[in-house]
């Protein structure tokens, strides 16, 4: 539901050159967002395909 509301409202917005700009700002802010959540330590996961893949 929310991906469906989203859609619409990026729809709506993209009509005018103002809801560009609201656009293009919301993008940037979740990207930088999403830039520094990447930049946390990841705890290393054990690989098991590889477990499986040689038993062959």
């Amino acid at each position: 539901m929310k991906r469906i509301f989203q859609l619409f409202v990026t729809r709506w917005l993209s009509k005018t050159p103002l809801g560009l700009v609201v656009l293009g700002v919301a993008w940037w802010i979740m990207r930088k967002k999403r830039g520094e959540n990447e930049k946390a330590p990841v705890p290393p996961r054990k690989d098991t395909r590889r477990k499986y893949a040689a038993r062959r």
